[in-house]
């Protein structure tokens, strides 16, 4: 078989695109989880801008305004939390150096033999301290490699903006290197929106505020340290099946022993009939209403994708997992078997 000069013009176009691919990304790779951030945040306020931009009838203006309102919301409360929160990070590590957690155990569970209060005296105080231990490094960690985290919030926020700016491009964009033909792209583009709509709102947004709202019971029953309380159930919340419960049941327990009981009945009874109804309720039905997408594939991706992509994983895993049992079942009922047919 004779290569023609044309073969060759394509084998080398062919080997320039691959060349080139790989440097991009070894040039993105550093950063393609500030990218994935800032593209998953515009497309959370992605319904703000489309109202600004009726308004303000400059794309640029409403990208702007609204990148000003994305930072206030997560750095202003961040600039106040933070410090108070390692603050009490201290407070709950001096805590528990000098708990009498036996003495607790012994005040619940009156009949347990000494071996048995002895042994779980020695696996809380080995759990306390090595969750104590690991926020502590985290916290020391984040202060120390700041400069390099500073440079991804900035990138973030430069995504951010031209997304929401530029989105209509970008949507041209992601369609133009499409290999579906109309149909087939609008029927998988509406199970991602669906999916991705049903992770955003059904598990981070309704986890935050089901944490917002642990927290407020926090407070309101005078439990110290409400502010890193409120921080672990916001991210417990988020996570399917775990929830806050893991925090406000022990919590119900030490106030059952320390406090009034009517008090620690009270506590428990507003986490139950209103902090858990926010996830038996409004979570069931946002997920319902977009997608039958399990809890088990939810919870094995945000597990799987803390581990690889870190905290960004909580949301990229189940999406990436959803994703691609979406498209696996369009390949079982065989809608792709003209994937590649023109229209």
């Amino acid at each position: 078989m004779e290569i023609t000069e044309k073969d060759i013009k394509r084998i080398s176009l062919i080997l320039l695109v691959v060349f080139l691919g790989i440097l991009v990304f070894l040039i993105i790779r550093p950063v393609i989880l500030s990218i994935i951030a800032g593209l998953v945040l515009a497309y959370i306020f992605v319904p703000v801008y489309n109202w600004t931009v009726k308004y303000v009838k400059s794309k640029t203006l409403a990208a702007s305004l609204i990148s000003i309102l994305a930072l206030a919301i997560i750095i202003v409360p961040l600039w106040f939390a933070v410090p108070a929160m390692i603050d009490q990070v201290f407070e709950v590590f001096q805590f528990t150096q000098e708990i009498n957690v036996q003495g607790f155990i012994k005040d619940i569970l009156p009949g347990v033999s000494e071996a048995i209060t002895t042994q779980i005296v020695i696996t809380l105080n080995s759990a306390l301290n090595g969750m104590t231990s690991s926020i502590l490094n985290g916290l020391v960690s984040f202060l120390l490699d700041f400069p390099r985290k500073a440079l991804h919030m900035v990138l973030i926020a430069f995504v951010f903006f031209f997304a929401l700016r530029d989105k209509e491009e970008l949507k041209e964009f992601a369609a133009g290197l499409s290999p579906l033909n109309k149909n087939q792209e609008k029927a998988l583009v509406k199970q991602f929106k669906d999916i991705t709509e049903s992770i955003i709102h059904g598990q981070i947004i309704i986890g935050l505020l089901q944490g917002i709202f642990a927290g407020i019971g926090f407070l309101v029953f005078g439990i110290n340290n409400a502010l890193l309380l409120t921080a672990l159930a916001i991210i417990l919340s988020i996570i399917p099946v775990i929830g806050p419960s893991i925090i406000y049941l022990p919590i119900f327990l030490y106030l059952l022993a320390t406090a009034s009981p009517i008090t620690a009945i009270g506590f428990l009874l507003y986490n139950v009939l209103i902090v858990s109804s926010i996830d038996n309720i409004l979570r069931a039905q946002i997920v319902a209403m977009r997608t039958n997408l399990s809890q088990v594939v939810v919870l094995i991706g945000m597990i799987g994708g803390l581990f690889i992509f870190g905290i960004l994983g909580i949301l990229l895993g189940p999406l990436i997992l959803a994703y691609f049992l979406t498209i696996l079942k369009a390949y079982k009922e065989r809608n792709l078997s003209s994937l590649f047919a023109s229209e």
